[in-house]
């Protein structure tokens, strides 16, 4: 008889009093994200909640080296005064935190909060873009002097900006240029310009930093990506995809702008070009309804053929709240790359394409696929040790030294749709009819 497996250790273990301390330094600090965040990341090292959603709480991840819960601390840049434990009661009334919930992680709230500088540009605001980037990189620098961290991470959860246009940096690439210049990891966890713009490109190259992004992936695109696999594995041709969102609160709001729609809804989009290897036909409508607060719903409503050209139909309604589902995502994120910083590691982290609607890379687009890479990525994190650098790969060599796609990953064979480019059931990025 063979004996029961031993539990798995816990990823998360409480740091020595001596352990290094790792900042998480939120772009958007005051919003409902950010909120969730902080008291969040307080309520499951207080032991009060368990720790739903994170995934680097979850075996995989064990003896990866990655900072503890414990060991973060928070700040962040934002243009609102409201205080953290204010906005957080805020949420509690409207059912994303738990009542009880900003009473009992008061003091973590608190102390984010006095780390909150002021964010920008704001109107009448007169510095230059090289001004705001070395007042916003000073902030940073200036809280990982006084907290006496180990490094810190950069993450952006502001609302969603208008795609850029013209060579004017837009205020999601001014904190992504301060970011590397204050030495810092970046993650764009919105599909916002970010480090994105071509005005940044060899700046981050020439950083050594390692940097992911971009769009957290937290509803409507997570099912997508699950879906769309699932139809080009079985052989059914979709002949159509539409989509609706209904949402609230700032998002809402920030994405009531139809600029800021478009750039929300490229990333949707581009999830079916590469599972499916064509974009259908249908569009994702986005609209704002304030009733809704900090909740959202999203439908979807697809149309596919099946044998002998039976026509079908699926229909998906998700209803949630998405300061919950991006909170447990942006802790990850942080968490990995600050290890991924710690091991020596620069440039995008395409292994991290698991968050995101619009991946930084080459990564695949398939949630399965997404969840493979990452945990190769955690055993590659798990083979060096803490303080230890990670060695370099030959370009596309796996883990195991068998051959990959030139990236450092398994080949992808499905065929991609090129922005703009027509296919049989539809328009394509770029190119919607």
């Amino acid at each position: 008889m063979s004996a029961s497996p031993s539990p798995s250790p816990s990823p998360s273990l409480p740091p020595s009093p001596s352990a290094p301390r790792t900042g998480v330094w939120l772009v958007g600090a005051r919003g409902s994200v950010a909120t969730t965040v902080v008291a969040g990341c307080a309520a499951v090292t207080a032991g009060l909640h368990p720790p739903a959603g994170l995934v680097t709480e979850t075996p995989v991840f064990a003896g990866t080296g990655l900072p503890p819960l414990p060991s973060l601390v928070f700040g962040g840049h934002d243009t609102l005064v409201c205080p953290l434990p204010k906005r957080a009661e805020a949420l509690a009334a409207g059912g994303v935190l738990p009542p009880g919930l900003p009473a009992a992680v008061h003091a973590e709230l608190a102390a984010a909060d006095r780390e909150i500088r002021p964010g920008g540009p704001q109107p009448g605001d007169t510095r230059d873009e090289e001004a705001l980037i070395t007042a916003f990189a000073a902030d940073i620098r200036d809280f990982v002097r006084r907290a006496e961290l180990a490094r810190a991470v950069v993450v952006n959860v502001a609302s969603t900006e208008p795609a850029a246009t013209g060579g004017a940096l837009p205020p999601s690439s001014l904190y992504a240029a301060a970011a590397l210049r204050a030495g810092c990891p970046y993650v764009n966890f919105t599909p916002s310009t970010g480090l994105h713009h071509p005005a940044l490109t060899e700046a981050a190259a020439a950083s050594g930093l390692p940097y992911a992004g971009r769009d957290g992936k937290t509803g409507q695109t997570l099912l997508r990506s699950v879906l769309g696999p699932m139809f080009a594995l079985r052989a059914l041709t979709v002949r159509a995809w539409s989509g609706t969102n209904l949402l609230g609160g700032g998002d809402g709001a920030a994405l009531a702008d139809p600029a800021a729609a478009a750039a929300k809804n490229a990333g949707k989009e581009r999830v079916l070009a590469d599972t499916l290897g064509t974009i259908p036909e249908g569009e994702v409508h986005i609209d704002d309804v304030p009733a809704l607060g900090d909740w959202k719903t999203a439908w979807d409503h697809i149309a596919f053929d099946g044998f002998l050209g039976s026509r079908m139909i699926l229909q998906t309604i998700w209803q949630g709240c998405d300061s919950a589902l991006a909170a447990p995502l942006v802790l990850d994120l942080a968490r990995l790359a600050a290890r991924a910083h710690e091991a020596g590691l620069s440039g995008p982290l395409g292994a991290l394409g698991f968050y995101f609607k619009d991946p930084v890379g080459d990564a695949p687009a398939s949630l399965a696929e997404q969840y493979a890479e990452l945990t190769r990525f955690a055993e590659r994190l798990r083979g060096a040790g803490a303080g230890e650098r990670l060695e370099r790969r030959r370009p596309g060599e796996m883990p195991d030294g068998s051959p990959g796609d030139g990236a450092g990953r398994r080949p992808n064979t499905r065929p991609k749709v090129r922005p703009g480019e027509r296919t049989e059931h539809g328009g394509g990025i770029g190119g919607r009819r």
